[in-house]
């Protein structure tokens, strides 16, 4: 299977998208975008909204993206140009124990994230917490996929329930030779 040249990858916190958005960069040669270096600065130093959108509105002007997620401040842009939705529709306990392990391992080895940012035990132990922005969030984008799965116009949606079920489809997709 061909993918077409725009695709945005979306689902909750921790369910893996910019893990599959890197791997759908590798099989297709699509250029990836990692939403979180276009958000956060060095410090975890937020970038203004307007930048935000500048940002993303050069990239989905383009003829070949992926992005790992979408912003609701900023989600009208890639929504206007996207061919295809990948959405990781998984359970709350699979994107959760995700979520859980890959924050503490880079609470414990001091892995960076976005930009050289390291997550700190106190900030996970926040009110900011990733984690607690998990629970915040779960709801209203499982709704926001189905809602975009189940409209009869807009780009094609597809949902996974499960990693076992992603991992199938992506056996069906046809690397493009590298150069």
């Amino acid at each position: 299977m061909k993918l077409p040249n725009r695709i945005l990858v979306y689902g909750t916190t921790g369910s893996g998208k910019s893990t599959l958005a890197n791997r759908l960069s590798e099989i297709t040669s699509i250029p990836w975008t990692e939403v979180d270096t276009l958000t956060w600065e060095p410090g975890w130093v937020e970038v203004p909204r307007e930048t935000q959108r500048q940002k993303v509105t050069e990239i989905c002007a383009g003829d070949q993206w992926i992005l790992d997620s979408a912003y609701g401040k900023w989600l009208d842009i890639p929504l206007g140009r996207v061919e295809l939705i990948v959405g990781l529709d998984f359970a709350r306990h699979v994107s959760l124990l995700r979520l859980m392990r890959r924050t503490a391992l880079r609470v414990l080895f001091k892995r960076p994230s976005c930009n050289g940012n390291i997550e700190q035990l106190r900030k996970v132990l926040s009110r900011d917490s990733i984690i607690l922005w998990h629970f915040k969030s779960y709801d209203s984008k499982k709704r926001r996929l189905h809602t975009w799965a189940n409209r009869e116009s807009g780009p094609k949606t597809i949902l996974f329930k499960s990693p076992a079920e992603l991992e199938a489809w992506l056996e069906t997709l046809i690397p493009l030779p590298k150069n």
